[in-house]
């Protein structure tokens, strides 16, 4: 019997999981390596390992947490929860079960990206989401905005910042009269003719065959959980407008008693910074109701 069974190793699950291990508890972590930074070469804002390859923290925080005695890690994903508080039980996809008093999901999200010819090829390397994990090395240069919706708009304000902006609507949002004025006080270029498909490193393709070249393209995307295991277990969901996400209190339990979750399956905005502040408190409190269990 584990105290804390964390399914998904990634920032926030290993943040988790040290607070617990030192305090001499019994953590399984149960990790497929499908980190959601898998796609770029350098993690950004992370203060000590800025401009760090991503894979190279991860597998340094791991071997740190291996230091600890009271470690499990089991390379798998889980497919089936069962059980209450105080027991439960986690099958994996290879058919290995094991037992926790408690559960932390920190699967992380998947990304939902629009759907234009070239933009997954180019997720990560010459597309992003997050202008402060990626617009500083964009050196000031032309730098696309792609519209997903009509929060895409906050995008083209904020981006300015980082480059010479240009808002590509792609049949996708129409700015009113208000939003227009404003994104020519920031320097915006509105672009309203569709894309074909990116091409080069950044390159817009647009329908009327023009070329536009950029030194970086930014989107955002729709997010949900990673794994369906919230979903199976019945914790509640909220929309935010990021996406999909597990609701949870100020002590990171969700609304089914002993199963807690933290980073961004269960947080908004997402950065590595956040996710490990956010499992570092999450398992804090997963320790405090190992302690007070009726508290």
């Amino acid at each position: 019997m584990q105290d804390v069974i964390v399914i998904g190793g990634s920032y926030a699950g290993m943040a988790a999981a040290l607070q617990l291990l030192r305090a001499r508890r019994k953590v399984l972590v149960i990790d497929a390596g499908q980190r959601r930074n898998r796609f770029v070469s350098a993690s950004h804002g992370f203060l000590g390992q800025d401009g760090v390859d991503p894979a190279r923290i991860w597998a340094e925080a791991r071997a740190q947490l291996r230091a600890y005695p009271t470690l499990s890690w089991v390379e798998a994903t889980a497919a089936e929860v069962s059980g209450a508080k105080d027991d439960f039980r986690v099958t994996t996809t290879t058919g290995e079960q094991f037992a926790g008093r408690r559960l932390l999901l920190a699967t992380g999200v998947s990304d939902e990206l629009p759907e234009i010819e070239g933009l997954a090829a180019r997720w990560g390397k010459g597309v992003f989401h997050c202008p402060y994990c990626h617009g500083y090395e964009l050196d000031q240069g032309r730098i696309g905005v792609i519209a997903t919706g009509p929060m895409s708009i906050h995008q083209a304000q904020l981006l300015p910042e980082w480059g010479e902006i240009t808002f590509l609507t792609n049949d996708r949002f129409s700015p009113d009269a208000d939003q227009r004025a404003d994104l020519a006080r920031r320097g915006v270029t509105l672009e309203e003719t569709p894309i074909a498909r990116l091409t080069g490193l950044a390159d817009v393709e647009l329908a009327d065959g023009r070329i536009l070249p950029f030194a970086g393209l930014f989107t955002a995307t729709r997010t949900s959980p990673a794994s369906p295991v919230a979903a199976a277990l019945g914790c509640a969901l909220s929309e935010t407008i990021f996406g999909l996400q597990i609701q949870t209190g100020d002590s990171k339990e969700t609304s089914i008693p002993g199963v807690y979750a933290c980073g961004d399956v269960a947080r908004a905005p997402h950065t590595v910074s956040l996710a490990v502040g956010d499992g570092a408190w999450a398992g804090a409190q997963l320790h405090r109701s190992l302690v007070w269990p009726d508290g």
